[in-house]
Order: structure tokens, then C-alpha cells, then sequence
């Protein structure tokens, strides 16, 4: 052990020297706060608000489209070819024309109604003016069939169902609401993550073996040390840089969420609304106080996440897929001599992690169901779709089968990765087919 600690040693200490760590180990929070904070910031920032004109000759649906917060509409009762060649210099965003038809012939108006801009109108003012257009000539033909108007106002309300699901399973809360939606994207950001990190320090271990074989290095290092232990040094030794990244990455990202949380809490706290609501009853529109409940019950659902169960099994998951794979990762680069050649190889190795990305779509769509439950307990796709899982509490029974068996697989590749390694490592100038892979492991 004392060898394969000092291999440990000089694989974790020269690659978390390297300028590209530091880098990366710093970055990487900050693009990951970023996924989550900017899009947040962005939609809580106030858009310049956009005044539309609106030629009805029609009569239809004058003075009866609601403006917004970014989009004002503005009545006006010129000609339009005067407004038409006036919209270039005045400070209108848009000009909507309805031109007059004839009683009844409503498909005739819908056809010929028009948006006129000097520039590209953005896609949710386009929208936006069709749906309030589609109301009012909806409202028309409904008045065309002597449909009385007040029942056509008190059904246009805006219905929004959330029903939320009660765990009765749940022995410490029997009354635990489960966010389905929140779980779904949980699960599948962690599948993404445990993919992407399988895939990028298990090729390191691969490019640092061929990079050693190849400079002939390594037929001084395994004068000293067995191919095994070179072989179980390199793994371990990039596992813990990549854990290292990985915990440097979780403090960072939740300190910059702490801070940002904190803001906003202290912003969309109820005793703020109310101030808000106190100071300006009016000035406060309906959608501003639905976008700061919003944002609570958002932040609510965030705390109601069990942190400290995925965050553990997401680690040991992460260090599982790696070592099962980058044993197999290190094999490949012991047989052969450039990357070049390693593509052959590398198909049947990553067939398992594509198929498990794929099918974590199927998963997420019933985390409970048979198939998800073998995908999470076979060692080669059971890193990325017990992840998915997680977030819909998976028995512990099974979540223990899964890392055993996950343990189990890891001592199974190793053991045929290290066949492969202990011959191919010293082998040059040959290239190497699965024949002599075979040959290898009957060795």
C-alpha cells in the first residue's frame, strides 16, 4: 500500500498544481450559480416597456386590449396610411392594423389583421398581441351566437390548478407534499453531472497512461512498483482531484446560492410584501405580487430538498462510476499507443453510460417501475440512474443493493483491467486487437 500511496501522492499533487485546475476549480461555480442565478436575475429585471399602436377600423376590439407591464397599448383614430408613414419617427414600438368587414365575416378580419414594425418584432410581443386579439374576436363570434357577455367574462378567468401530491408513505410527515416537477429536474441535472464527470476524469486516466507508455516512462516507474499498483495509483490519485474539485465546487456554489437566497429572501419576505402592498395598493400590479409569491414558494421548495441524502450519495456515486470505469479507462490506455487508436475500444466501454442517458428519460417518467429499479442496481448504468432516482426517494433496500453491487462491479473490472494492463503497458509498436485482449485476460 505504502507504493501505491506515494503513486496517489504524485498524481493527486502534480494535476492539482496545474493552472488548468485552479482555473476550472474556481469557474466552474460560477458557471453553475450562473445556470440557476441568471435566468432568475434576468426575468426580475424590468424590460423596457413597449407602447403599440392600434388602428381599429373595424370597431372590433377598440379599447378593449389589456396592456401589460412591458407592453402598452394606444388607441388611435387617424387613417392608417397617415400612421403608417408617421410610426417610422414617432416612439411607437408597433403598429397593429384591423381593417373594417363586413357583418358576420369575422374569418375575413382574422385573415387580414397586421402587425407593421421598422424592426424585427421580439417574438413575445408578437404573442402576446394574437391573444389578446384572439379573446376579443372570440368574445365576437360568442355575441354573434347570442351567448350572454357576462358568463363569457366570469369563464375567461385565469384557472391555475396546483395540486400537490401527499406522500402517505412518509412516517415522519404523513402529510409531505412530493414536488414532482422539482424531483424530475433534480434527478435529471444529476444524471447529466455523474455522465459528464465519468466521461472527463476517466479520460484523463486514460490520456496520462498512454502519455507515460509512450514517453517511456513508464518502463522506469514499473521497475519499482508492480503494473497493478501503478495501475490503482493513477485511478485513486485522479479520483481524489476530481473529488476535490467536486467538494471545492459544492462549498463555492452554495455560498454563492446562500448569498443570492439570502437577498432574495429578505426581498420576498411576506413582512416586505406587505410594506410593498401598504406603500403603493395601487402602483403594485396583480402579476408583480404573483411573480413574489412565486419566487417564495420557489425558495420553499428548494429547502424542502434532502441536501444531505443526495449530496453523500451523489459523491459515492461519482467515486463509484469513476473507479468502475476509469479501471477500464486505464486499460485501454495501457493497450494501446496513441489516442488514435483507442477508438475501437471505446465504443463497447461507453455503451453502457450512453445507454443509461438515454433511458434516464424512461426513468424519470417512472422512477418506481421495474425496469428503472435493475437499471439502478446493475453496477454499469446504476451511477447515473440511481441519481435520477433519488429525488423520488428510493427504498433503502434498494438503494443498499445498488452500492454493493455498484462496490461488487468495480472489484470485477478492476481485476480484468488489470490483466490487461500488467501485459499491454510494456507493449510497443503493435497494434493491439480484441484477439490479443482475449489472449490477455486467458494469460
Amino acid at each position: 500500500m505504502g507504493k501505491i500511496g506515494l503513486i496517489i501522492r504524485r498524481e493527486y499533487s502534480t494535476r492539482v498544481r496545474k493552472r488548468s485546475f485552479i482555473i476550472m476549480t474556481f469557474l466552474g461555480p460560477i458557471l453553475m450559480a450562473a445556470i440557476g442565478i441568471v435566468p432568475v436575475w434576468l426575468a426580475s429585471v424590468n424590460e423596457s416597456v413597449r407602447i403599440v399602436q392600434i388602428i381599429d377600423e373595424s370597431g372590433t376590439v377598440e379599447y378593449k386590449l389589456k396592456s401589460s407591464n412591458n407592453i402598452k397599448f394606444v388607441y388611435s383614430q387617424q387613417p392608417f396610411n397617415s400612421a403608417k408613414k408617421q410610426l417610422e419617427k414617432s416612439d411607437f414600438y408597433a403598429m397593429v392594423h384591423i381593417p373594417s368587414f363586413k357583418d358576420g365575416d369575422l374569418v375575413h378580419l382574422q385573415r387580414n389583421i397586421k402587425i407593421y414594425a421598422y424592426s424585427q418584432v421580439s417574438l413575445n410581443v408578437k404573442v402576446y398581441i394574437q391573444n389578446q386579439i384572439e379573446k376579443q374576436l372570440e368574445r365576437e363570434m360568442l355575441k354573434a351566437e347570442n351567448v350572454d357577455q357576462a358568463i363569457v367574462e366570469r369563464t375567461e378567468s385565469t384557472i391555475d390548478v396546483q395540486i400537490p401530491v401527499i406522500e402517505l408513505a412518509d412516517v415522519k410527515n404523513k402529510n409531505a407534499s412530493a414536488d414532482v416537477e422539482l424531483s424530475t429536474a433534480l434527478g435529471a441535472f444529476s444524471g447529466i453531472l455523474i455522465y459528464i464527470f465519468i466521461f472527463l476524469f476517466g479520460a484523463q486516466v486514460m490520456r496520462g497512461v498512454i502519455e507515460e507508455k509512450t514517453n517511456r516512462i513508464v518502463e522506469v516507474i514499473v521497475s519499482s512498483v508492480k503494473p497493478f499498483q501503478l495501475m490503482m495509483g493513477k485511478i485513486i490519485g485522479i479520483a481524489f482531484v476530481g473529488l476535490t474539485q467536486f467538494l471545492l465546487w459544492i462549498l463555492l456554489t452554495a455560498g454563492i446560492y446562500t448569498a443570492f437566497l439570502g437577498s432574495v429572501k429578505q426581498k420576498f419576505s411576506s413582512d416586505n410584501i406587505e410594506m410593498i402592498m401598504k406603500k403603493s395598493p395601487d402602483g403594485t400590479s396583480v402579476d408583480d405580487i404573483d411573480k413574489i409569491m412565486s419566487t417564495q414558494k420557489a425558495i420553499e421548495r428548494v429547502n424542502q430538498i434532502n441536501w444531505g441524502l443526495l449530496i453523500p450519495c451523489f459523491i459515492f456515486y461519482f467515486i463509484g462510476g469513476y473507479l468502475l470505469y476509469g479501471a477500464l479507462f486505464a486499460a485501454i490506455g495501457g493497450a494501446v499507443d496513441s489516442e488514435s487508436d483507442t477508438q475501437q475500444f471505446m465504443l463497447p466501454i461507453t455503451i453502457p453510460l450512453i445507454f443509461s442517458f438515454v433511458m434516464a428519460q424512461t426513468v424519470l417518467n417512472d422512477p418506481t417501475g421495474t425496469m428503472a429499479k435493475w437499471l439502478s442496481i446493475i453496477p454499469f448504468t446504476s451511477p447515473i440512474i440511481m441519481m435520477v432516482r433519488l429525488p423520488f426517494k428510493v427504498p433503502v433496500e434498494e438503494l443498499i443493493a445498488s452500492m454493493v453491487c455498484l462496490v461488487l462491479g468495480f472489484v470485477f473490472t478492476t481485476w480484468i483491467a488489470a490483466k490487461i494492463y500488467r501485459t499491454g503497458i510494456l507493449m510497443y509498436g503493435k497494434r493491439i486487437t480484441w484477439k490479443d485482449l482475449g489472449k490477455w485476460l486467458r494469460y
